[in-house]
């Protein structure tokens, strides 16, 4: 995938620029989402407020209770205290429960690729549990949706704080503005922005 159209954009961001020259290259299409609908939420849900490291362990080991098949009746059927003992947590019992009984009601992810990102958000934060940012996170690693920008994340206010020298952790709305020249990569800003902190 080549995002030089994207890059060549952003660079007229001077702070921007110089993060590019930095960081080389965009490869947001190696960390890249598979698997389905019902996989890409669950592994939303159970990554919520948790580090990397610590989602993905339990993330493991609860794709292990699974190993035949699959599906949202195999999670309404598995009792609590199973979901438990893999590290997961009431509240996100309560979400991977109810994505799976209301899951039949939900576009497929070939559906959603005909729909724009607003009308997605609209109709999956409808499931408990399921905000804002989750969906964006399926629109940019799953859907690779070029022009998404998650105002409430807190390594991209982060980021924004510290390439561009602020004294404090930017608000939603400063993030929004800052991010308007990006359109409509704000998708590959995000990755930059992302990229360097883990560079920091």
């Amino acid at each position: 995938m080549n995002y030089t159209v994207a890059t060549d954009v952003l660079k007229q961001d001077i702070i921007l620029a110089r993060l590019i020259e930095q960081i080389g290259e965009c490869r947001l299409n190696q960390v890249q989402q598979t698997g389905d609908l019902l996989d890409c939420l669950c592994r939303a849900i159970i990554y919520q407020q948790l580090s990397g490291k610590a989602a993905a362990a339990i993330h493991h080991r609860f794709l292990e209770l699974y190993t035949d098949s699959f599906t949202f009746s195999h999670i309404l059927n598995t009792p609590d205290d199973v979901l438990r003992s893999v590290g997961i947590s009431r509240p996100k019992i309560s979400y991977l429960k109810d994505l799976a009984q209301r899951f039949e009601e939900l576009p497929s992810l070939d559906d959603l690729q005909t729909i724009d990102d607003e009308s997605i958000i609209k109709c999956l934060t409808t499931v408990k549990g399921i905000g804002r940012w989750t969906v964006q996170m399926l629109l940019i690693f799953r859907l690779h949706r070029w022009d998404v920008l998650p105002v409430d994340d807190l390594g991209i206010r982060a980021a924004i704080r510290n390439v561009y020298s602020l004294t404090d952790l930017p608000n939603k709305q400063t993030v929004e503005q800052l991010g308007q020249p990006w359109k409509p990569y704000r998708t590959i800003a995000c990755w930059y922005l992302w990229q360097s902190l883990e560079n920091a």
